[in-house]
């Protein structure tokens, strides 16, 4: 499946902040928005907190503007809804380097309720043995959901720890019907893996 790109821009991205928040059953779900795309998003138990870092981070304040982001929250609250339809507010890319650039792209092409391993996502990003390289650029990804960094699984066993938050994955991949796919005592997850031959090896540093 070819990727997605009319949610993502190169770099000028436009000046100014703005947030806006929703409540999921794994903690708050914050989005940061500048001009040209969402720059940051993520599940967290703090979002103040998590703003906070984000603006240390950009440079920038960021103020809470819930009336704008009406649409972000709108396909934000339809997928938690359902876990079918990939949301696709536009997110801006323009920091990334080209490597993460290209990785992160053939994440978003990853439609929910398949998974692709750490290789097979290297491989669609133009470099098939840069597995752990790929597994770096997706641990340090901002932007939670809208790049679907879940669907990206170690080839070993388990699911890895994502980022200390495994809860959200499983919670993400149970969504869209994934996680049964998985067995109980943390097998490598086989039936919805969709792999191209490149499986690679375990980033576990990814998780």
């Amino acid at each position: 499946m070819a990727a997605d790109l009319s949610g993502t821009v190169g770099p000028g991205a436009a000046p100014g902040l703005v947030w806006t928040s929703l409540p999921t059953p794994v903690g708050e779900l914050v989005v940061v928005v500048n001009g040209a795309g969402i720059v940051a998003s993520g599940f967290t138990e703090e979002p103040r907190l998590f703003v906070d870092r984000e603006q240390e981070r950009l440079g920038r304040a960021a103020s809470r503007d819930d009336h704008t982001q009406a649409s972000v929250r709108r396909e934000a609250r339809d997928y938690l809804a359902r876990g079918v339809a990939q949301p696709r507010s536009p997110v801006d890319l323009g920091s990334a380097t080209p490597f993460t650039r290209a990785v992160w792209i053939a994440t978003m092409a990853v439609p929910p309720g398949e998974l692709r391993t750490y290789g097979d996502i290297a491989a669609a990003a133009g470099h098939p043995r840069a597995w752990r390289a790929a597994g770096h650029a997706l641990r340090r990804c901002p932007i939670e959901l809208w790049i679907p960094c879940h669907r990206v699984v170690p080839a070993g066993p388990g699911l890895g720890d994502y980022g200390g938050r495994p809860d959200v994955r499983a919670f993400l991949l149970d969504l869209e019907g994934s996680l049964p796919a998985c067995s109980a005592n943390r097998r490598r997850p086989r039936a919805r893996v969709i792999s191209d031959g490149h499986a690679g090896r375990s980033a576990a540093s990814a998780g």
